[in-house]
């Protein structure tokens, strides 16, 4: 419970600090008289808690108003987050401008913008973005990777994994958008499909259709799932349940030998804590008991490549990032995670590869980071 609070308080304070910017941005550059700047203050104090709101009314049965409130409350987040980018910018460019002028002792206002003019750019710059950023958002592309590997079976040629990641199923995505997903996937042929976690959001009630269309892609090798940090928010329990009615087999700290092809191993994300449930078996000694003569994949939801385990798989595949999901928000992820998106090689053999996600979290919106499903041919070597 004291981490629960700690993390909604937390968020109260980014995400009101945000809307705390924006509503000064906009008083100011619109120069709102009292009533329109009360009324506007009004709406963004219902939209700070709106993602709170949505996860109660959600559980308390009311789901045609949690999912109404939920696509209010999220688009808005996105053009909240572009808008306060833009207005930024700006702010940052007029005060490089001030102190050059200072310096050089020069009237710079002369390619200085108006207060109105920039917020008023943010604003058409916000709303033009989210618009264009629901679209992307269903437009699942298919990414090819193809990796040559001397340890593959002789009498396998070419082996298929296809790759699904941070779905975020509930409110927002749903069955319209896993049945794009999905066609992505059978198109493919996959020999083998795995989710690398956040297959579930925190919104997760009435998703047993979801479960089904899941279910009815068999690959003749199986589905393997790790968690991600929203499988714990959304309740382990209820997660696992729906991973495993959808026909995966979930990885929490074990690993499989696939008809004496390749070895899959899978983690916990970090959100179990250091006291959660599952197993709480080290990577190093997960993977240092695998057949080192064969392709090992490692499933782990975070794109952190722990030292030890260099060496001791061949492909690591993650998600988690979405890469920022909506620029600029990438820069900011492009800081914590050294790949953050696509394939990287690694020391000592290893490999990386970052999926964009396949869904979305939050805002229904992607700009410059489009969904995919990955498709990855281990092709044997000669």
């Amino acid at each position: 419970m004291s981490r629960l609070f700690i993390f909604i308080l937390v968020f109260l304070s980014i995400y009101g600090g945000m809307h705390f910017y924006g509503f000064v941005r906009l008083k100011r550059g619109l120069a709102l008289e009292t009533g329109m700047a009360v009324a506007l203050a009004l709406f963004m104090a219902v939209m700070v808690v709106a993602p709170i709101a949505t996860r109660v009314t959600e559980r308390l049965g009311y789901e045609v108003f949690a999912r109404i409130l939920a696509y209010i409350g999220y688009t808005w987040m996105g053009v909240l987050f572009i808008f306060i980018s833009a207005a930024f910018v700006f702010d940052i460019y007029r005060m490089l401008l001030f102190f050059t002028g200072l310096i050089l002792r020069t009237d710079l206002a002369w390619i200085t913008l108006a207060v109105r003019q920039s917020c008023l750019i943010s604003i058409l710059l916000a709303f033009s973005i989210v618009i264009y950023g629901i679209f992307e958002a269903l437009q699942i592309r298919t990414e090819y990777v193809t990796i040559r590997t001397a340890k593959l079976p002789i009498t396998v040629e070419r082996l298929r994994i296809v790759q699904i990641s941070d779905i975020h199923l509930g409110l927002i995505v749903g069955k319209d958008r896993l049945k794009r997903i999905l066609r992505q996937v059978i198109k493919a042929k996959p020999d083998i499909l795995v989710s690398t976690g956040d297959l579930v959001d925190g919104q997760m009630d009435n998703l047993s259709e979801l479960a089904d269309m899941l279910q009815r892609v068999s690959p003749p090798y199986g589905k393997f799932a790790v968690t991600g940090n929203h499988e714990f928010y959304a309740g382990l329990n209820r997660s696992l349940g729906f991973t495993e009615k959808a026909g995966f087999s979930i990885l929490r700290g074990e690993a499989r030998s696939i008809s004496n092809m390749i070895n899959i191993a899978g983690v916990d994300d970090p959100a179990r804590g250091p006291y959660g449930p599952g197993n709480t078996v080290s990577e190093k000694a997960l993977l240092s008991n695998l057949p080192h003569d064969r392709f090992t994949i490692l499933l782990k939801h975070q794109p952190r490549v722990e030292k030890e385990s260099l060496g001791r798989f061949d492909l690591q595949l993650s998600g988690h990032t979405h890469k920022g999901q909506i620029f600029p928000f990438s820069l900011i992820t492009n800081l914590f995670y050294q790949t953050h998106a696509g394939l990287a090689e690694l020391q000592d053999h290893s490999m990386i590869y970052v999926s964009r996600g396949s869904g979305t979290w939050g805002p229904p919106v992607r700009f410059l980071a489009p969904p995919e499903v990955t498709v990855i041919d281990l092709v044997r070597a000669k």
